[in-house]
């Protein structure tokens, strides 16, 4: 007598667990990523907050050197994960009130879509331009990294006003932490397109890992001290 062949049901069966143990392993292994990720972001953004100290002191006279009366930091409505909004710390290197002349600038953006640049930006102060172009403004962000606000590696964090032009496909750049640095910054920065900007987010989501974090916090601080696409 011939054996009897798995009925369709226990085959279907058989492929249904599978596939849930599979989903299980991307979720346990994503869920140590995640953790490990915390603690290297925790341990990276205080190292760099007490290593850097001396540069931020010096950014700190320089702003007020330049300007007595105006603040030396700068914070911004910015949009996290899951569209959750917080307020994201930068050196100022702007006049004082720089989102008042926007509206009046924003037809001369040099970046297609749902961002606004402009090399040449008139309100940029001497040191700002300095401190832009090295991103030495960005390092207060090592705070919003503490705080959980942001992740040392990730997606740029938009704007408000940018979000409310986002696609459905867009906002899948939403769905995670937002990082003071990330595929976008070393790839071309200012010199890419809203889309492509976009496109580097979820290559980045999708393929993420320890490994690649580190790849790119090392490309940043190349960037940082060679990059002519800062401004």
């Amino acid at each position: 007598m011939a054996p009897t062949s798995p009925q369709r049901n226990d085959i279907e069966a058989v492929i249904e667990t599978r596939t849930l143990y599979t989903g299980y392993e991307r979720n346990l292994s994503l869920r140590f990523y995640l953790m490990a990720k915390r603690a290297v972001d925790l341990l990276g953004a205080s190292v760099g907050l007490i290593l850097l100290s001396p540069i931020l002191l010096l950014v700190v006279f320089s702003i007020k050197i330049e300007d007595p009366k105006g603040s030396v930091f700068f914070y911004q409505k910015r949009v996290g994960k899951n569209e959750r909004q917080f307020n994201m710390y930068k050196f100022r290197s702007m006049v004082s009130d720089a989102e008042k002349q926007l509206d009046a600038l924003l037809e001369r953006n040099e970046i297609e879509g749902a961002m606004f640049k402009m090399k040449n930006d008139p309100r940029i102060t001497k040191v700002g331009k300095w401190i832009r172009k090295t991103s030495i403004d960005e390092l207060p962000q090592l705070w919003n990294v503490i705080r959980g606000d942001m992740s040392l590696v990730g997606p740029r964090p938009a704007l408000p006003r940018e979000v409310q032009e986002y696609s459905s496909y867009d906002r899948l750049r939403l769905k995670v932490t937002p990082g003071c640095t990330g595929l976008w910054q070393v790839s071309g920065r200012n010199a890419l397109s809203f889309r492509e900007m976009v496109e580097l987010d979820l290559h980045y989501i999708e393929r993420r890992s320890l490994l690649l974090d580190l790849k790119l916090i090392l490309m940043t601080v190349r960037v940082m001290f060679g990059s002519s696409d800062a401004y």
